[in-house]
């Protein structure tokens, strides 16, 4: 784990001593003011949101500081550090202010997950020397201040583009406070960045909602494909339950790149429909089997774009009060359960109950736990 001490020295300064104004209160925006917050508690937050709630809960619970009415120099104009954590969509305004009010020795960076219409702007403003874009590969299906955890960005990798003008001294300041964050910084350009997370990231998006809309088209009125979608079906299309809203944004501000390899994948998927057509087994064999070695090469850590699964399944009768006794064992042990849910379609799963869990300890203390018990486990 990395870890980041009170007592971190950030060019002269302690972390504790910094100003983080933060514009953009959302998941990501509250996530790193809670992160900051659990590293150094004496360091001054300020935080500007749509959401007015989002901003009173915040500081009620102690997370920012100061809740503003807007983006003043009165509110952010003493910030060391200001994170644009608004929608991409809004990038362009919020700079637009935040070039007016924000002191000259002041780091601006965001979130985003493209990286390359920002910069572009940035250019335009004349703030190369001032700005560092930053993209956490981190997030949920979950959105809003509500679902901010202090923890979401530990060993992930935080991507970061500097511009050409960023000085050696404003990236080092800047990674400390990533690593602060529990973060793994990574550098590289904006350019290289698009195109990354265009084939990681963008592009699954679009395969999965695609899939999940052939599904969706191609089932009929009993809705049974819908009924017995299995594990791998479920898997695969997960994040086709991200924000619609969200991922317009990417696709308009990364067009060029995630088309680009959508070309790629459309002219690989009609050489394996060929290649089907033409009953080449041998062909098919090392279709999948060249997927599968590269895909048990990744590593999957929580630093990776693919994160675990940290699930065990239980043989257990399907049947009234079998999932509340499993749930009351774990919690009398203190572990906490993710998620939990009995499997209908079990074509490539085994065990009738699925218990997800946040870290590998916990499963293997569950694991442990429950085989003690006399249960049927597996773990994947």
């Amino acid at each position: 784990m990395l870890l980041c001490q009170k007592s971190l020295i950030v060019e002269g300064m302690r972390i504790r001593n910094m100003k983080i104004g933060l514009i953009g209160l959302g998941l990501i925006g509250g996530s790193i003011a809670k992160a900051l917050r659990a590293a150094a508690p004496e360091t001054g937050i300020t935080a500007y949101d749509i959401d007015r709630g989002a901003l009173i809960l915040a500081k009620k619970e102690g997370c920012i500081d100061e809740a503003a009415d807007g983006v003043t120099k009165e509110t952010f104009g003493a910030c060391d550090m200001i994170f644009l954590c608004a929608p991409v969509s809004e990038n362009d305004g919020n700079l637009d202010q935040i070039a007016a009010v924000m002191k000259e020795d002041a780091i601006l960076t965001d979130v985003g997950s493209v990286k390359g219409d920002i910069h572009t702007h940035i250019s335009r403003l004349g703030l190369e020397s001032r700005f560092i874009g930053g993209h956490p590969m981190a997030g949920s299906e979950k959105t809003g201040y509500e679902h901010a955890d202090a923890d979401l960005f530990e060993n992930v990798y935080y991507i970061i583009t500097p511009t050409e003008q960023t000085n050696e001294e404003q990236l080092q300041k800047y990674e400390r406070l990533i690593r602060c964050m529990r973060a793994i910084p990574l550098v590289m350009t904006p350019e290289k960045h698009d195109y990354v997370t265009a084939a990681v990231s963008h592009l699954p998006h679009v395969i999965a909602a695609a899939l999940v809309n052939l599904v969706r088209e191609e089932d009929k009125d009993d809705g049974v494909m819908k009924m017995i979608a299995a594990g791998g079906f479920r898997d695969i299309t997960r994040i086709a339950s991200s924000s619609p809203v969200m991922w317009e944004a990417i696709c308009m501000a990364n067009t060029e790149k995630v088309k680009k390899l959508l070309d790629t994948y459309i002219a690989s998927l009609n050489a394996i429909r060929n290649t089907i057509e033409e009953r080449d087994g041998k062909g098919i064999r090392e279709f999948f089997s060249g997927a599968r070695d590269y895909r048990d090469s990744f590593q999957m850590s929580d630093a990776g774009a693919l994160r675990p699964v940290y699930a065990l399944h239980v043989d257990i009768p399907d049947a009234p009060g079998t999932i509340a006794a499993i749930a009351s064992i774990l919690a009398e042990h203190g572990l906490s359960i993710k998620n939990i849910g009995i499997i209908h379609n079990r074509e490539y799963e085994e065990g009738v109950l699925r218990v997800e869990f946040y870290d590998g300890t916990a499963r293997a203390e569950a694991k442990k736990l429950l085989i003690k018990l006399q249960y049927q486990v597996y773990v994947s």
